[in-house]
């Protein structure tokens, strides 16, 4: 019986002892991502969601979000002026999916109007209460915090 020849495992298959081809350092692209999200990600999330995910119970003070989309008109500008100075305000998707969202707390009930007279025509304006979507939010809650709004 006739013995085939064996190799030794530290040697390639060609016989050199240095592999055929070198590893880049920058083979991958993304290498300096981190691993976490940042601060200004975190800052984004939605209050129950940042509830679920990092154990966050702080409590946020009673709040008036209207989300509202990008449309065409006069208005627009100042709608986009009014959201902006809002407690809290960013702008997500792009395109034709492009929304403003803009928190309001009680004692900005006068801005909360002035911007929901520009945008309550639009089907696809929400009004959440303490960011949610609750029933009535447009017919009840608001008038509510017209209440507010000292003369």
């Amino acid at each position: 019986m006739v013995k085939a020849p064996t190799q030794a495992p530290d040697t390639s298959p060609t016989g050199r002892d240095e592999p055929e081809y070198r590893l880049s350092d920058h083979f991958w692209p993304y290498v300096d991502v981190p691993e976490g999200p940042s601060d200004e990600e975190l800052a984004l999330l939605e209050p129950r969601l940042r509830e679920i995910l990092l154990g966050d119970t702080s409590t946020r003070p009673f709040s008036v979000t209207v989300v509202f989309p990008l449309f065409d008109g006069p208005d627009y500008s100042r709608a986009v002026e009014l959201a902006k100075a809002s407690a809290e305000y960013h702008v997500t998707g792009s395109g034709s999916t492009k929304r403003h969202r803009a928190r309001f707390l009680p004692s900005d009930a006068l801005r909360l109007r002035s911007l929901f007279e520009l945008v309550e025509s639009f089907d696809t304006c929400e009004v959440l209460i303490d960011d949610l979507a609750v029933p009535y939010a447009r017919e009840l809650w608001l008038p509510l915090i017209w209440f507010l709004i000292r003369r």
